[in-house]
C-alpha cells in the first residue's frame, strides 16, 4: 500500500487489533520461551531413493549450524522491531502496549485501565488509546515489512448509501 497519497489509509478497527496482538503475542512467545538448539545426528538411516538422482549429497551439520543462527537471530530481529515500534508511541499509549500486551503475566484490560493508569481512565478512553496506539503500530509494522495493510483496509462501500456516506466522510467533491 503507497502512503505517499496525503491521506492515511482507513483501517478495519477490529482486523488492526487482531494483527497486532498476534504480532505481540508472538513477541510475549519469542521472549519468553528459549530456542532449542538442533543437534546433528550421529548415524544416518537407510533412505530409500526410486529412480532419482543419487549423486545429491546433504551436508546436515551446516544446514543445522546455519538454523541455529539464523533462527535466533531472527528472533531477536523481530523483537527490536517490535521494541523499536513501541518506542515511538505516546507515553500512554506505551504504558498500555507494554503492560497489557509485551509482559509476561497475562494482564487484563481493566487492571491496565483501573491500576496501571495514573489517574485510572474509562473504558471508552481505554479503547481508544488503544486503537490509536495500535493504527500506529499498523503504520510503523507496514513500514518495516512485518504486517501487510491489505487485509486491514475497511471494505469498499457496496451500496449506494455506503458509497455517498464514504465520500462524504472522506470530503471528495464531485
Amino acid at each position: 500500500m503507497n502512503l505517499s497519497t496525503s491521506t492515511l489509509p482507513e483501517l478495519d478497527r477490529r482486523q488492526t487489533q487482531i494483527a497486532i496482538e498476534g504480532l505481540l503475542e508472538k513477541y510475549r512467545i519469542f521472549k519468553t520461551v528459549t530456542f532449542e538448539a538442533k543437534e546433528a545426528g550421529i548415524t544416518y538411516s537407510y533412505t530409500e531413493r526410486f529412480h532419482g538422482p543419487t549423486n545429491t549429497i546433504t551436508d546436515q551439520t551446516a544446514a543445522l549450524a546455519a538454523h541455529n543462527v539464523d533462527v535466533p537471530a531472527a528472533r531477536r530481529a523481530f523483537c527490536t522491531a517490535i521494541d523499536s515500534v513501541v518506542e515511538r508511541l505516546e507515553t500512554r499509549e506505551q504504558q498500555l502496549v507494554r503492560e497489557r500486551y509485551m509482559k509476561r503475566d497475562e494482564t487484563y484490560d481493566y487492571t491496565v485501565y483501573n491500576h496501571v493508569f495514573d489517574p485510572p481512565v474509562s473504558k471508552d478512553t481505554y479503547v481508544k488509546i488503544r486503537s490509536k496506539a495500535f493504527y500506529k503500530m499498523a503504520l510503523a509494522l507496514m513500514d518495516l515489512g512485518l504486517l501487510s495493510l491489505n487485509s486491514l483496509t475497511k471494505a469498499a462501500p457496496k451500496t449506494l448509501t455506503e458509497q455517498k456516506e464514504y465520500i462524504e466522510r472522506i470530503g471528495i467533491t464531485s
